[in-house]
């Protein structure tokens, strides 16, 4: 059964998320382009052992969105969600950019048992800064009403995703979602690209802490989780075998066994 969870965010915006299963509570915060139904693969996996809520950010789906964008509403609405859940503690579940708003959202509750962070989008210390041009270039896109082309260009440029595997993720059932949401991709670029860790809290966590990366990936997001986890006490890096950025809908039955053993359920 799925029903609806909806909070008010700290600036008043409301953030729904879909709810589903039955047990300790867990709340899964997608990446760009997506909303709520990108998690449902994993689901599948997790409803039999949590009661699961699967959010949507804000500009999309269940949630409304305010005038003006800022990472920090974006943490409000993570921190919000989990406060909002009246049993608890939870355990909290980020992908991409999403990662970073639960990363973030940290700071803002004491609700959180455990924090899994699938290839959470920071940036790689030993890269050059991503250049602002292509957040522009998306952003014209999208303003011409472009929005395909615009969600093309984020996937290749800024994923490495190749012109074959985009093919496939056309056909994909939630495609049509994507596109919608593309006028949210210029702004999480540009946050995303600039954004810079808080090492002294981070020091400072007594959360256990997993971050998950693909087997396949490339090493920058390898970069990424030994950074945090070189920062975060009790914290350690997992592998999906095989797999690049999007485990959810390439591998949701090894991505919710990975979560289930993170949280200590076993099938």
């Amino acid at each position: 059964m799925v029903d609806i969870l909806t909070v008010q965010s700290k600036d008043g915006t409301k953030i729904g998320a879909a709810r589903r299963g039955e047990g300790p509570p867990m709340v899964l915060v997608h990446g760009t382009t997506a909303e709520h139904s990108r998690w449902n693969g994993v689901v599948e996996g997790l409803k039999d052992h949590f009661t699961v809520y699967a959010m949507d950010r804000r500009g999309r789906g269940l949630s409304g969105d305010g005038p003006v964008y800022d990472l920090q509403r974006e943490v409000e609405d993570v921190a919000a969600l989990v406060d909002g859940i009246p049993e608890g503690p939870v355990d909290l579940i980020g992908h991409s950019y999403g990662g970073l708003c639960a990363l973030e959202a940290m700071a803002l509750t004491n609700k959180v048992r455990k924090l899994l962070l699938y290839e959470p989008s920071l940036p790689d210390p030993n890269e050059p800064p991503r250049d602002p041009a292509i957040a522009n270039e998306v952003r014209d896109l999208v303003e011409r009403g472009e929005k395909e082309k615009a969600l093309d260009r984020f996937y290749t440029v800024t994923q490495g995703i190749s012109p074959e595997e985009l093919a496939k993720m056309r056909f994909l059932t939630d495609w049509g979602e994507r596109v919608k949401a593309a006028h949210t991709i210029p702004r999480e670029l540009g946050i995303s690209g600039d954004f810079r860790l808080d090492e002294a809290a981070l020091r400072r966590w007594n959360t256990p802490t997993l971050v998950l990366i693909g087997g396949a990936s490339p090493p920058r997001r390898r970069a990424v989780a030994e950074r945090l986890t070189a920062l975060i006490p009790d914290s350690r890096i997992g592998v999906l075998p095989g797999q690049q950025h999007m485990a959810m809908t390439s591998a949701p039955v090894m991505l919710a066994a990975a979560i289930r053993e993170f949280c200590q359920i076993t099938p």
